[in-house]
């Protein structure tokens, strides 16, 4: 099991704290995965995303068993015809980046890691915060000043030392950068460690589980920094070279207007991500003015002949009522990938027609 660098290729030992390439490049993780069983996991009594550990890399006795609070097996709710909301709030810390926290914490506690440093909009770092403390390690994160007063105060909880930045979410970013650097500390990041998309791809396991071993048309996935969404491009490539699948579902991407990079290189045919300034959006989860993997994004969007979509303020604030008025109360951020669903209703008559899966990332009690 190794890293490698995307660009140059070469290669890191995971004990080696490299979190991007000398050559600057970024990096993917490399190991040797067995194919799933699904009529086994379906019948699974352990109701978790540690039912598919064969495709994760750890062993089946291993560290994780310390580290998670039984995190994955979210249901399927349905919320119109043909169309399914992924219930990923249930998670233990309210979101779905609980998946990719615990693997990441996990084998920052198997390599011996004391100290992490993550940065985040706020449900990475409080999904950060409470793993490291669950597996024993001291935890800093570094979070935008405007962030969401719920969301610190869940990350102080845990025992985080919170550290707010000023400035944009770019700001952020490089201030927990700047500490890793001066002081060769572990980088629980979301967007440059790939160990986090290993917990993130199960969602998708989960729901070609759940609809039966059969993958919906098209998922609606929110982008910001890409940590679903290139979660999804590993899950259907790896389905795919299992033979259970035999085309890639669409990835219909979803962006705020207000901060939208990838949308306009996408609408472009561009296959790099300029950076935009960030016009204030009610969605801050996915407010990303400028994607570190944003060559990435656009290409696993490509490969499976989806779209990107940009939703109004006021078409995430009307889902969002909506969406309660169902009796599903989620975060703002979450509110936009509804709306980018009925926005692409109106793109794509037809998609009323085909199975589509998008998820509730993130419960309401989050959002101020």
């Amino acid at each position: 099991m190794h890293y490698r660098c995307v660009k140059c290729k070469k290669t890191y030992a995971l004990a080696s704290n490299q979190w991007k390439c000398g050559c600057q490049g970024l990096l993917h993780l490399e190991y040797d995965k067995q194919p799933l069983d699904f009529r086994a996991t379906a019948v699974s009594r352990r109701h978790s995303l540690w039912k598919y550990i064969d495709a994760l890399p750890f062993d089946k006795a291993d560290v994780w068993e310390s580290v998670t609070l039984g995190e994955g097996g979210t249901p399927l709710v349905s919320i119109g015809p043909n169309v399914y909301a992924k219930a990923d709030y249930y998670m233990p810390t309210l979101s779905f980046k609980d998946r990719g926290a615990v693997t990441l914490i996990a084998m920052a506690k198997k390599l011996g890691v004391e100290r992490v440093v993550a940065d985040s909009s706020g449900n990475a770092g409080t999904a950060i915060a409470a793993y490291a403390a669950r597996a024993g390690i001291a935890c800093n994160v570094f979070v935008p000043a405007s962030t969401s007063d719920k969301k610190i105060k869940q990350i102080e909880a845990h025992g985080a030392i919170i550290h707010k930045i000023p400035g944009t979410r770019e700001d952020t970013a490089a201030a927990a950068i700047a500490m890793v650097e001066a002081t060769n500390l572990f980088y629980a990041s979301h967007i440059y460690n790939p160990l986090f998309w290993e917990g993130t791809k199960t969602y998708f396991y989960e729901v070609f589980e759940e609809l039966g071993g059969v993958m919906p048309e098209a998922f609606i996935v929110p982008v910001g920094n890409g940590t679903l969404l290139i979660g999804a491009y590993i899950a259907f490539q790896e389905l795919l070279a299992w033979g259970l699948i035999d085309k890639l579902p669409k990835i219909l991407a979803v962006q705020a207007e207000r901060c939208a990079p990838i949308l306009k290189a996408f609408a472009r045919g561009e296959t790099e991500v300029a950076a935009v300034e960030n016009e204030g959006t009610l969605a801050e989860g996915i407010a990303i003015a400028a994607p570190a993997r944003g060559a990435e994004i656009l290409a696993a969007v490509r490969a499976t002949g989806g779209d990107i979509i940009g939703v109004s303020e006021e078409g995430i604030a009307a889902a969002r009522t909506s969406l309660a008025a169902q009796g599903i109360y989620v975060e703002i951020t979450s509110a936009a990938n509804y709306a980018g669903y009925l926005d692409y209703l109106q793109k794509y008559p037809k998609l009323a027609e085909k199975v589509v899966v998008l998820p509730l990332c993130g419960a309401g009690i989050k959002s101020n």
